[in-house]
């Protein structure tokens, strides 16, 4: 058995009707590992606040390891106006968010959805309420242990393998 890396593996490269909102990412690794999995699931834009740690900080820059110059990357300021303007856009708002109306992942269809934009919250306080109000669903990823979280990049990397494995399933 041959261990394959870059240089003799070719990706299937796929580009999903998929984007992905970090809402208040405060650290550069978690921006950087945010941007790099979204690359590699073939996010098609990731949204920043402009209060995260943005692509020209060097700790971003060596997590993202080049990534950053395979995806688009867009800034915003304020969370409902950016998901007000996506949903015009068609976008339907899901947050990896467990809360009382959250739906198991393994059990949603994802789909069902054009376009989907995937919020995930902030280290420390996930998701801004408002925003929670403004999604169109909730999705919260099972857990076994006695622990109630995870790293929202973790979280994301289980997200974005469930939305691309359906909508990749579906298209064959």
């Amino acid at each position: 058995m041959e261990q394959l890396n870059f240089h003799n593996k070719k990706n299937n490269i796929l580009n999903f009707p998929l984007i992905v909102i970090g809402e208040e990412l405060r650290t550069p690794q978690n921006v950087g590992m945010g941007i790099r999995i979204s690359e590699a699931f073939g996010v098609k834009k990731f949204y920043l606040n402009n209060n995260s740690p943005n692509t020209e900080n060097r700790i971003v820059k060596r997590t993202a390891r080049n990534t950053n110059k395979n995806i688009d990357i867009a800034y915003y300021d304020d969370i409902l106006s950016l998901i007000s303007i996506l949903k015009k856009e068609g976008y339907s708002i899901l947050s990896l968010e467990i809360t009382n109306r959250s739906k198991n992942i393994q059990d949603y269809n994802f789909t069902k959805h054009q376009k989907i934009a995937l919020l995930i919250g902030s280290e420390r306080f996930g998701i801004d309420p408002k925003a929670l109000d403004c999604c169109d669903q909730s999705i919260h990823i099972p857990m076994f242990g006695k622990n109630a979280s995870m790293n929202v990049i973790n979280s994301l990397s289980v997200g974005l393998y469930e939305i691309t494995k359906q909508i990749t399933k579906q298209s064959h």
